[in-house]
């Protein structure tokens, strides 16, 4: 795209910036480009026009099929000019206009000219232009001349035709792969650039032969390349191969890695740091394999170039995740870049610092940070906070120090992400290190004295109330809860009120104080803050009432919903005010889904088996009702879950088959939804038939076919398996759609009398383990944890070997057990060595589970989890234990 141009006068420093193509206008330069049609060609004008029209287009500025057209013959009458300019700017508006297959023939015979031509210039453009705006049938008629271009003596000539060979084979890779004898001898050109493209072209070539490219590599890193970019490339083609190639378990040698140790001796730097690079990225890396490249990292910490120091400090801060030992030599090396001019390098210096340093280098550390955060973005902020979060939990014996820091800043200045990741770790530490909570809480609420974000100063609340109650001394907390009524918008105070009452519930030496703070709030002008003080005052009874018994109130104020609010919100909506009260227990405690996964657009109304509900209250009822409308389900009890529709044939086929899996504790229900694509045809006697052979444990007992299934209308399939009661059996299941298939007539719509039998092969399908969890979620984890008691608590620790990162293994785990992430937890935050994953659900049976895991990098990119689970019956937490340990 074109730059903006800058036209500067000495004698007055306020010249305004000043662009050639300012104010342009399309209609404009369109009649400029009449100059091209000219008897006598100005080379300087018409050039000038041609940059105006590739501005133009840049802009994305649209031409029409006829605009373009006219200038495109116009441009082609330009090739009669010997001006070498004119001819560069003709070469480039011809590639940007694209012309279509007709106009191309124009212009061939003008390029096939200058691809012989006697000028190289002529020769390097006129094939970059060939090659971007031919087809397959034109290219080969000029294959030879390109065969020929990649061995040419010219380099830009050789270049142009390389790189057009990487272009084209994205779309014709037949043709390209006949040029490897000359792409191979331009391998060993002496030309840097020559042999660099040509390299990138040949392992293109082979890319989809694994031994084709170990030879490649394996020959070329015996020979000498000259070309540093084509050994950067050689370097990265090398890591590919040992990635790919087994160590040998014999002598545990490494394919490859003594060219790699090598190629950090070379005189380039781009080299040097391709390879160090390459190195600390080997799976499996040992500390001896890693010296040689954390020396040579070293000595570009110290480099008077920017992008060296940048470029080493980011690789040893990934280095430092997994062995943060083998980085420890170069912390006098990063300490000094912490003043770095460029803040990326200095944040990467610090983040690198706080997970290789040591205890004692803590404080001096803190120090250092101190200055430099002020001069930072909040971006770089938030990375230095959660290094620090990470260094507190390593060292919890500098717990102080490092609250302190957080407390500092905390009350500077910054944005609301900032100040989230500050507070988020600030609660972490107290969680974790029992000696913090007292002197973090009370940062805590010295923040929020000042607290600009609504949302942070109820999170510091709601926090405050289920903590603050456990401490020592929680009297000094109330003060700061009770100015929040006063100073703060109607949420906080509503937020404040609700904090007040869970001290009062839970210290009863409070209770007299917590009273009248909340009989004045029952004067507040916002209806909520007046209404939860109502509420936790009868609560409580402040309001002289007879109250709870004190279970039923700790339940009330710090017990989890464990209900979806959407689903809570729509049965409220739903609720008719009637003498009969509102019951929660009818609120359904799935998290909701698709119910029917139905064809879009307009479809004819089905009939039948075939029809499910048209409105239902929710997910479970809809199939509720359509499964119990079938006699032969009637004993099969209440249903526990359904999933969501899996498909079992590809978008675009003749039919359309996606299934529902439904859960009974003793019985599996497979629910084919099926809709035939073909107007042509009437499908008759449509059934499934399913091999269980895979799955031993489920036995065929129901199988309801269905009479027929017209053209564009859903229709219904059920197939039902027993299983043992109350067993989370698993099993694959072959899926094959029979039917009898009639063509009908377009015009009249009538089905033929005889039909043809025929079947179409659907995807497997799989009954997994976390098909028996529901996801049910929990407003408070930690209070449900602890309400839910160690007696049927199971721990134990695995490992899950190796695994691309901490987020994959994480996920992988969440997905294996089917249970909901609470409180975010199934987000790792980058660059974490550790993290805490809360899951909660119902178990087959109406089970409650609570699962806490703590995953942990374990070597190189070892994962170690240690799985606690709590649950109602402690063989629910034994078959937890047995998933994951099977899984």
């Amino acid at each position: 795209m074109a730059q903006q141009l800058v036209k500067k006068d000495d004698d007055r420093d306020d010249e305004a910036d000043y662009s050639p193509f300012l104010g342009i206008e399309k209609g404009a330069v369109l009649q400029e480009a009449r100059v091209f049609n000219d008897p006598q060609l100005d080379p300087r004008r018409c050039s000038q026009v041609i940059t105006k029209l590739l501005y133009l287009l840049n802009q994305g500025e649209a031409f029409t099929k006829i605009e373009a057209t006219e200038v495109f013959f116009a441009v082609t009458k330009l090739f009669q000019s010997r001006d070498t300019g004119l001819r560069r700017m003709v070469y480039l508006i011809i590639k940007e206009l694209s012309p279509s297959a007709d106009e191309v023939i124009i212009v061939t015979s003008s390029l096939m000219k200058d691809m012989t031509s006697t000028t190289d210039m002529y020769r390097a453009n006129a094939i970059r232009v060939l090659c971007r705006i031919t087809e397959g049938t034109l290219l080969t008629q000029i294959e030879r001349y390109l065969k020929q271009a990649i061995v040419d003596k010219n380099p830009v000539v050789a270049s142009a035709a390389l790189v057009s060979g990487i272009h084209l084979f994205q779309t014709t890779p037949e043709i390209v792969k006949r040029w490897s004898n000359e792409v191979q001898e331009a391998v060993q050109s002496r030309v840097a650039l020559v042999q660099f493209h040509a390299l990138a072209l040949l392992h293109q070539i082979r890319q989809n032969d694994r031994l084709a490219v170990s030879k490649l590599v394996s020959s070329l890193t015996k020979s000498t390349v000259r070309s540093p970019l084509a050994q950067c490339l050689l370097i990265r083609y090398t890591s590919q191969v040992i990635r790919e190639s087994a160590i040998n378990t014999q002598t545990g040698d490494r394919p490859f890695y003594d060219f790699l140790e090598g190629c950090l001796r070379l005189k380039a730097e781009m080299v040097i740091f391709e390879a160090a690079r390459a190195i600390t990225e080997l799976s499996g890396v040992t500390t001896r394999e890693l010296t040689p490249a954390i020396t040579v990292l070293q000595l570009f910490l110290s480099s008077s170039k920017p992008v060296l120091r940048f470029a080493a400090v980011r690789t040893l801060n990934k280095v430092a995740m997994t062995h943060p030992m083998a980085v420890t030599n170069c912390n006098i090396d990063m300490e000094s870049l912490i003043s770095d001019q460029n803040r990326s390098i200095s944040t990467l210096a610090i983040t690198t610092l706080l997970k290789t340093g040591n205890e004692s280098s803590v404080d001096r550390l803190m120090k250092q940070i101190t200055n430099f955060m002020s001069d930072i973005a909040d971006e770089f902020k938030i990375v230095v906070v959660e290094a620090i979060r990470s260094l507190c939990l390593k060292f919890p014996l500098k717990y102080r120090s490092l609250m302190n820091f957080l407390s500092n800043i905390l009350r500077e200045e910054g944005g609301f992400e900032y100040k989230k990741a500050i507070i988020d770790s600030i609660v972490i530490l107290i969680r974790d290190i029992p000696e913090a909570k007292e002197s973090g809480l009370l940062h805590l609420c010295e923040f929020i004295e000042d607290c600009e974000f609504t949302y942070l100063s109820t999170q510091i609340l709601h926090f405050l109330g289920n903590e603050g109650p456990k401490t020592s001394d929680p009297n000094k907390y109330i003060r700061y809860i009770y100015n929040r009524v006063h100073l703060e918008n109607a949420t906080v105070r509503a937020s404040a009120v609700s904090t007040l009452a869970k001290f009062g519930a839970l210290v009863d030496s409070l209770k007299p104080r917590i009273f009248v703070l909340l009989r004045r709030c029952l004067f507040d002008s916002d209806d909520e803050v007046r209404d939860r003080a109502t509420l936790y005052l009868n609560t409580l009874g402040g309001d002289g009432s007879v109250v709870e018994t004190d279970k039923d109130v700790k339940d009330f104020l710090f017990g989890s919903l464990d209900l979806p609010l959407v689903n809570l919100e729509t049965s409220l909506k739903n609720y008719e005010p009637s003498e009969e009260p509102f019951d929660i227990n009818s609120v359904p405690r799935e998290i909701k889904t698709q119910p029917l996964a139905e064809k879009k657009g307009p479809s004819k109304k089905p009939t039948g088996l075939a029809a499910p509900p048209t409105a239902p209250a929710s997910t479970i009822d809809a199939y509720e009702k359509l499964l119990s409308s079938i006699p032969e389900f009637a004993d099969f009890g209440k249903l526990f879950k359904s999933s969501a529709p899996v498909e079992l044939t590809e978008a675009e086929t003749e039919y359309s088959v996606n299934v529902v899996k439904h859960i009974f504790d003793g019985h599996v229900v497979f629910q084919y939804n099926c809709t035939n694509t073909i107007p042509e045809q009437l499908l008759e006697h449509v059934t499934v038939v399913v091999d269980a052979s895979e799955a031993e444990e489920f036995s065929q007992v129901v199988s309801k076919p269905l009479k027929s299934l017209p053209y564009d209308t859903p229709g219904l399939i059920v197939v039902a398996f027993e299983k043992p009661e109350g067993v989370p059996a698993v099993g694959k299941f072959t899926n094959m759609l029979r039917f009898t298939v009639k063509e009908v007539d377009p015009t009249t719509g009538e089905a033929e009398d005889d039909g043809v039998e025929d079947e179409y092969q659907l995807e497997d399908l799989e009954v997994v383990a976390a098909d028996y969890m529901l996801k049910v979620g929990v407003s408070n984890f930690r209070n449900a944890w602890e309400n839910m008691g160690e007696d049927c608590e199971r721990v134990d620790e695995y490992g899950l070997g190796p695994r691309e990162s901490l987020a994959a293994a994480v996920s992988a785990v969440i997905n294996l057990l089917g249970l909901q992430p609470c409180e975010g937890t199934e987000v790792v935050p980058s660059n974490s060595r550790s993290h805490t994953c809360l899951l909660s659900g119902v178990y087959i049976g109406n089970v409650r589970v609570l699962v806490r895991i703590s995953f942990g990098i374990d070597g190189p990119k070892e994962v170690a989890m240690k799985l606690a689970v709590r649950s109602e019956d402690e063989t629910v937490s034994d078959a937890i234990h047995e998933i994951v340990a099977s899984g």
